[in-house]
């Protein structure tokens, strides 16, 4: 029997076109199973969002931010599966009945694909593709892996739930696909299966929250801090978070230990050139999220 699956999509209501690209990308897959679709409204009066008549708008009973709403998507569906998909974001065709095939030729509990990255007003888009079928937790300490992506999540409902702890919703994906796969390895079809829209993303610049969310993943994933390319990674992020906002010690803190887990890790230099007024972090990010990488 083919699985239902029941498709959350949180919104603060801030971007109605891109939201409508969400729902329909959604409702026009192939899919053989029975499919609904869930809005979320986090924030604004959910009789303001404009969907088509067959998807539900819910307003987020729970946390405020996109961990509770989340949360409370998954708790509104009533199918085997749940799928995630950002408002601004895009699902391609036969994405759902790739992950779903994936999912029971596998006998797994949590699916991922590859992404396309689009920045800005650009019709540019730039594929991340894993290079494996098979995600385990230890990939995902040694590398973020930006292609592990919320908009590509299919999972048994009620397996996992997002934590609402997330210090403003920062790193709640990670966390969950790093849950996941800690559990049972991560099936992942390996084609651009979504289009990732960077650049209108809420998170890509509050430095702040960034700091706090890696932070916060240390504390609960203390392994994150064993593996030097892993670390050394994240440890460069904070740096270049601290370089954004000005904090230039704490910018050197970050970048010297980076360096020191691992020669050779360029977030280390990069952010060193911010905290130095040599390079603007916005420059650098916009360069980066042209060629579909992030910092």
């Amino acid at each position: 029997m083919t699985p239902s699956v029941g498709v959350v999509i949180p919104t603060r209501g801030d971007r109605p076109a891109q939201l409508c690209e969400a729902v329909e990308s959604a409702l026009a897959q192939d899919y053989p199973g029975r499919l609904s679709v869930v809005v979320v409204a986090d924030g604004p009066d959910p009789g303001s969002v404009e969907t088509p008549a067959s998807v539900r708008v819910l307003p987020n009973a729970l946390t405020p931010g996109l961990p509770g709403a989340r949360n409370t998507g998954i708790s509104a569906c009533d199918t085997d599966l749940v799928a995630f998909c950002d408002d601004d974001d895009v699902w391609l065709p036969g994405k759902l009945t790739a992950q779903v095939h994936a999912l029971l030729d596998r006998g797994a509990g949590f699916a991922s694909c590859g992404i396309e990255v689009s920045y800005g007003e650009s019709e540019r888009v730039v594929p991340r593709l894993a290079g494996r079928d098979t995600i385990t937790a230890g990939d995902l300490i040694r590398s973020r892996m930006v292609m592990v992506h919320s908009s590509t999540f299919v999972f048994e409902r009620g397996a996992l739930w997002v934590d609402e702890s997330a210090p403003n919703g920062q790193n709640e994906d990670w966390d969950l696909a790093l849950r996941a796969a800690k559990r049972q390895p991560i099936v992942n079809v390996d084609r651009p299966l979504v289009r990732v829209r960077w650049g209108r993303s809420h998170y890509v610049a509050r430095w702040a929250d960034r700091i706090a969310g890696l932070d916060w993943m240390l504390t609960r994933h203390p392994e994150l801090a064993v593996d030097p390319r892993g670390a050394a990674r994240v440890y460069g992020q904070l740096a270049f978070g601290h370089a954004a906002l000005g904090h230039r010690r704490e910018a050197a803190r970050w970048a010297l230990r980076s360096a020191a887990t691992r020669p050779g890790e360029p977030r280390a230099p990069i952010a060193l050139a911010v905290a130095a007024g040599l390079v603007p972090a916005s420059t650098v990010l916009a360069a980066l999220h042209r060629r579909g990488h992030g910092i």
